[in-house]
């Protein structure tokens, strides 16, 4: 058994990308403990962990956001939040947080989010005057707010991994995503006054009505998820194949769509639906090892032995969840770590679309919080920060987003009130 860690540790110092290090440790195992036999069977493991319904909108989503992103939305939606919070004190602060609002209906993803805004804000609130570091801090903060409004990529594995309705996670993430950003746009009013912060000057703000038509097209394709998914008029599913047409549809209408950046689209979405699917492969020989080792029995006796119940069991969840985002990939973390505390968390009561909620808003704050936060990281590479400095003056950003989770922990209403409210 000591040579499982053994190789573990050689596979990743050599840099062994993690859905192959995974599959190799977990082949090396059932070697060792005599379970080769077992191996026959992983084909079917594997397919039929991949072989689930809700897991065929990932691809037409993730394809939605690489066509939006291509066809200059962007500008479109930072144009348009200026007009509506350009000329308050710290106005671009706003503007930061209401474009990832308005950015998160297209991308759901923390990284892109991250990565876009942060080439476009930063240089443009320093040169207003803003410090590098508050800029750089807050570019990140606001970037989580991208896979709690829908549509979100972690919500559909959570649903592919546990049964649960991915309409329903969508929009259990409505409410959550908008009292996030609630609680940035307080504390940025709040370092406004303390710091100072520039307000946007009148002859600078886009006027609200032309910026509202000109981004009318990008924000319509969230009201269209959602309105198919609410009303029932189309599954998740098809409501991403309608997301994909409503893409085009306002690619065409920007002017910056063509037929090379269509194909660069899908390009990238075969790339990165392939890196998803390959991890959930490796995952699935993982959680088929873990079934045979019983770690589900052994944990939930572990539970039981430390009398972690109700409440406590889902801080002890949260604690859990909040270091591996520190250290993981949103995906390699939910696809590694759902199957494992997500059964335990069902059999205490706690309702599985509010847990999915909570692991997903978890994830996204661990992507900002040091050491090795991947937004973070990302946010200081491109705009040439250091990166602890800019660690420690996100703190604050952090501190609030974590007490906003374990606000929704305690009060599941807030995240089921909705989906419970329109029939989920």
């Amino acid at each position: 058994m000591w040579l499982i860690p053994i190789a573990f540790v050689v596979f990743l110092i050599c840099g062994t990308a993690f859905a192959y290090l995974m599959g190799a440790v977990s082949v090396i195992t059932f070697i060792t403990l005599d379970k080769a036999q077992f191996l026959s069977i992983m084909p079917q493991r594997i397919f039929s962990q991949l072989d689930v319904f809700a897991f065929m909108a990932m691809p037409l989503f993730i394809l939605t956001a690489e066509i939006m992103t291509r066809a200059g939305v962007m500008r479109c939606l930072v144009d348009f939040a200026l007009s509506v919070v350009g000329r308050f004190k710290g106005g671009l602060g706003h503007v930061n947080i209401l474009t990832s609002v308005f950015f998160a209906g297209v991308s759901g993803s923390a990284v892109a989010d991250s990565a876009s805004l942060s080439r476009s804000f930063v240089p443009e609130m320093v040169n207003r005057g803003y410090d590098k570091y508050y800029a750089g801090a807050i570019t990140a903060a606001s970037s989580m707010i991208g896979p709690i409004i829908p549509p979100s990529i972690i919500m559909i594995i959570y649903g592919g991994l546990t049964s649960t309705s991915v309409a329903a996670l969508f929009v259990a993430g409505i409410v959550p995503g908008l009292l996030l950003a609630g609680v940035l746009l307080a504390l940025n009013v709040f370092m406004a006054y303390r710091y100072d912060h520039p307000g946007g000057k009148a002859s600078e703000i886009p006027p609200f009505f032309p910026s509202l038509l000109r981004a009318l097209p990008a924000l319509c394709l969230p009201a269209v998820i959602l309105g198919s998914l609410v009303f029932g008029l189309a599954t998740p599913t098809e409501g991403s194949a309608i997301a994909v047409l409503v893409a085009i549809l306002a690619g065409l209408t920007y002017r910056g769509l063509s037929w090379s950046m269509l194909i660069d689209a899908i390009e990238a979405t075969a790339r990165m639906t392939g890196t998803i699917f390959i991890i959930l492969a490796a995952i699935s020989i993982l959680g088929y090892l873990a079934g045979q080792m019983g770690w589900s029995e052994a944990l939930a006796h572990w539970v039981e032995a430390f009398h972690l119940t109700g409440f406590r069991f889902l801080v002890f969840l949260m604690v859990i969840f909040l270091i591996a985002g520190m250290f993981m990939d949103t995906t390699v973390a939910v696809t590694l770590m759902v199957p494992l505390f997500a059964v335990q968390a069902i059999n205490q009561g706690v309702d599985p679309v509010h847990l999915g909620i909570l692991i997903c808003l978890n994830l996204c704050i661990g992507l900002i919080t040091p050491p090795l936060g991947k937004c973070l990281v990302l946010v200081a590479a491109l705009t040439s920060l250091n990166y602890w400095r800019l660690a420690w003056v996100a703190m604050p950003f952090i501190l609030v987003q974590i007490a906003l989770l374990f606000v929704l922990a305690r009060f599941p209403e807030l995240t089921l009130a909705l989906p419970r409210a329109l029939g989920f």
